[in-house]
């Protein structure tokens, strides 16, 4: 198969989704359909029923959350699908901002019963950004839920899109009976006993009115046929180029934990989902279908098999072919390197790729060389934009618990902060450590990490901090006397670049107002 089919099948999206929206349990589901896995486990885990595949961190399956972003990819249709699954969890959104810049489209799922909620707004709101195209699978409709018409008009008001139903439930929770879709005229029936396993095909229903209807969902098919009816008359015909600008959000509804409408979703993504789409770099627009490999870092993973403390760089592939043992341009490093382990995902099972092509993600062993956001080309100097790092709100001292461990705790926040999951301060008036996270959950994550993965225990002391920033100037003998004046709240960040850390919101304000000549930072993408 040539360069250009090999780009034009490959599908990069992420599922994204509050907390407990059931985004984890449809990329199982996903993965069901496509065939990469035979049963699904659950996501809330005990010891006789399975974890899911995406959430193989230990502490995932203990908490039943995903905390870190997974890789998952898979044959489906002749189409090269490639998922990422990121956490809901707020205190993790920086990860899955990140995990945003990597992909060419996103599922955004929502709770039937809830309907719209906080961190789906934010989440939709970096898809609005970037106009990344997304698709909304309304789950748990086998649960009573809002009515229909009403979540449909709630995503319009909510997510500021335009959105068009391609599938539309047969009743809600206890008479549920399927999905029916608009998109391919099939009725698709399930067994909800049989949750685990793939159900066979639909059936085909061009024409509502027919009484075969009645065999199949019963008393439900006068208000089917009256729900299409309305639709049609509403709703216009599908546009595939309002939903690749970003403008147009086709929905579908189901329950992922039961099969419901899952099949539906991905044979219609298969269909209508974006290739590789172009990428913005600092210098230019890097288009997949350019001869010469370019792809960034998006995420670093440490001990994704504990037993081996391997370490691996994701990268995506936003331009060329990656060869295995083929050198390439380090752009931040200025140097040429070599990969002989390139790696593909199904969560944390690898294997051993020898090329890859714009869309793909593969996992690139990493001995210290990498830092998010860093680039991979073939000579040319660029760098894309868009993966920051977010400045922390919340603070903690990190102290060592056990002295026998220092090593190891050392090694362990190194690794761990190159993963972007937490930032590590370093003041430069007492010297000590200081961890800066987005959310509070995180310590926990950490310290948990830190003594099962790396065998060293902390223990966290209070510090009252409002926000960290980064500092430069051109003026020297301001930023020199602000550093001396400041100089309790001073600290390096990992990379040895300044850093303010505020005590409140209104000593950053005057410190702003007083230091015109000093500009403030609040992600470390700095100009």
């Amino acid at each position: 198969m040539d360069f250009d089919n090999e780009v034009q099948r490959r599908r990069t999206f992420a599922v994204i989704a509050h907390p407990d929206g059931g985004k984890t349990t449809l990329t199982e589901k996903l993965l069901l359909f496509g065939g990469a896995i035979h049963v699904a486990g659950a996501v809330k885990s005990n010891k006789i029923r399975r974890a899911a595949t995406s959430d193989f961190m230990e502490i995932e399956r203990q908490r039943g959350i995903s905390v870190a972003t997974s890789v998952m990819c898979f044959e489906y249709k002749g189409l090269q699908i490639n998922i990422l699954d990121t956490p809901g969890h707020e205190d993790f959104a920086e990860d899955t901002y990140r995990t945003l810049s990597a992909v060419d489209s996103a599922i955004v799922v929502i709770d039937a019963a809830k309907g719209v909620e906080t961190q789906t707004r934010k989440l939709m709101d970096v898809c609005r950004m970037r106009n990344t195209p997304v698709m909304i699978f309304v789950n748990k409709m086998d649960r009573e839920s809002k009515d229909p018409f009403d979540l449909l008009n709630e995503l319009e008001k909510e997510l500021k899109i335009n959105t068009l139903p391609l599938t539309f439930p047969i009743g809600m929770g206890g008479t549920f009976k399927g999905v029916y879709s608009l998109y391919e005229h099939r009725l698709q029936l399930f067994d909800a006993h049989n949750k685990f396993r793939v159900s066979e095909d639909g059936i085909m229903f061009e024409d509502l009115n027919s009484s075969e209807l009645e065999k199949h969902i019963g008393t439900l098919s006068q208000k089917l046929r009256d729900d299409v009816q309305l639709l049609q008359g509403v709703y216009p015909d599908f546009d595939a180029a309002a939903y690749h600008s970003g403008n147009l959000a086709p929905v579908f509804f189901g329950s992922a934990l039961n099969n419901f409408g899952v099949k539906e979703l991905l044979d219609t993504f298969c269909d209508i989902a974006p290739a590789p789409r172009p990428t913005l770099a600092d210098v230019r627009v890097v288009h997949p279908f350019e001869e010469k490999m370019t792809g960034f870092v998006f995420k670093i993973h440490a001990n994704m098999d504990p037993n081996h403390r391997d370490r691996l760089a994701f990268l995506k592939i936003c331009s060329g072919k990656f060869e295995r043992n083929k050198p390439y341009y380090h752009v931040r490093l200025a140097k040429t390197l070599k990969f002989s382990s390139v790696h593909t995902f199904l969560a944390d099972k690898k294997s051993i790729v020898d090329e890859a092509y714009p869309g793909d993600i593969v996992g690139l062993h990493d001995t210290g060389n990498f830092k998010i956001g860093d680039v991979l080309s073939e000579g040319e100097r660029l760098q894309f934009k868009g993966i920051p790092s977010f400045s922390p709100e919340q603070f903690r001292y990190i102290e060592n618990a056990d002295p026998l461990k220092a090593k190891q705790l050392a090694k362990g926040i190194d690794q761990l902060m190159d993963e972007g999951v937490a930032q590590l301060f370093t003041s430069t008036f007492n010297n000590r450590k200081i961890i800066g996270t987005v959310g509070a959950l995180q310590f926990e994550v950490i310290e948990y990490r830190l003594e099962h993965e790396y065998g060293a225990k902390c223990r966290w002391e209070p510090i009252q901090l409002h926000k960290a920033c980064w500092i430069t100037g051109k003026d020297a003998a301001q930023l020199a006397d602000f550093k001396q004046r400041k100089h309790t709240n001073i600290a390096h960040d990992k990379h040895g670049r300044d850093v303010y850390l505020s005590e409140s919101s209104y000593a950053l304000q005057m410190a702003q107002e007083k230091y015109g000549k000093i500009k403030f930072y609040f992600t470390d993408e700095l100009e």
